[in-house]
């Protein structure tokens, strides 16, 4: 996202493009393939503002969710992470996450399209999103765990 789009959806919600929320956009889309935090987030903004406060973190995120520039993501570890938007998606990728370091992993196809095309007509149901999560060991944790 660019700072004019970026700028004119702030201004459509009556909102300034401060310091604060450019700096939360820079560390996300700095950090497009992770799936951070808001303490994460925190962290990497107040290395280069470091007079931010976390609850100015908090609001930003809470308010670019609210404007759809970020998704939340539930990964069933009492931890809500955020991920840039993408306006090209219909639907949502899918994840990896590995249950020793507790990494996330994108797999960018979407693997479901025929499963959701089969229920639509069985049950006359229209989908129009849905959330699928693997979990297991990435390449390094097995490795590990065969080294011991």
């Amino acid at each position: 996202m660019n700072t004019a789009v970026f700028k004119e959806r702030l201004k459509a919600q009556g909102c300034k493009l401060t310091t604060q929320r450019r700096s939360v956009l820079d560390v996300l889309i700095e950090h497009c393939d992770e799936h951070l935090s808001t303490e994460e987030i925190y962290a990497k903004v107040k290395k280069n503002y470091p007079e931010i406060g976390l609850a100015t973190v908090y609001r930003t995120v809470q308010l670019f969710e609210d404007m759809g520039i970020i998704d939340r993501l539930n990964f069933d570890d009492g931890c809500s992470r955020f991920e840039l938007t993408s306006n090209e998606e219909v639907h949502h990728h899918h994840h990896l996450i590995c249950e020793g370091c507790n990494k996330v992993f994108e797999v960018e196809n979407d693997l479901l399209e025929e499963i959701e095309s089969e229920i639509e007509n069985k049950y006359n149901f229209k989908i129009h999103d849905h959330n699928l999560m693997f979990y297991g060991h990435c390449k390094e944790c097995v490795k590990k765990m065969s080294d011991t």
